[in-house]
């Protein structure tokens, strides 16, 4: 006796269907500020003082250094549609998914990332030899 089994076509993802198949909503979950280059010992300070609070991360990549603070948008809706797609903001319409999130994680990109205070702090502590004298 034969079985047949139907065979489902293997859908392309592309940039005009990959946001259908994001599940985290990635894009949606974090914003950035670029920031000045640190360069002095008072420059990474204030990034300590910073990545001391919650859901503050930095990272430096090839556009520079950022700082990064998780937090989801507020129109971000259960299925991880925008609650207000005709009506948001440019710089959310300008945002290509060309190569994002669902594609590696963005760390991927990162010259150099710091999750936490710990992490900033021995980084200064190799860069800058007289860190705690």
């Amino acid at each position: 006796m034969s079985v047949n089994i139907p065979i489902k076509p293997e859908i392309e993802i592309n940039s005009e269907n990959k946001c259908s198949f994001c599940t985290g909503s990635t894009c949606c979950t974090y914003i950035t500020q670029h920031i000045d280059t640190p360069r002095a010992k008072i420059d990474f300070e204030h990034l300590l003082w910073q990545i001391s609070h919650e859901n503050i991360r930095i990272y430096k990549d090839e556009d520079g250094w950022t700082l990064l603070v998780e937090t989801k948008c507020l129109h971000l809706q259960i299925n991880g549609d925008c609650g207000i797609y005709h009506n948001r903001p440019n710089i959310c319409r300008d945002h290509t998914n060309d190569y994002c999130e669902f594609d590696a994680p963005s760390e991927d990109g990162f010259d150099l990332y710091f999750k936490d205070y710990n992490q900033l702090r021995d980084y200064c502590i190799k860069r800058f030899k007289k860190w705690d004298k």
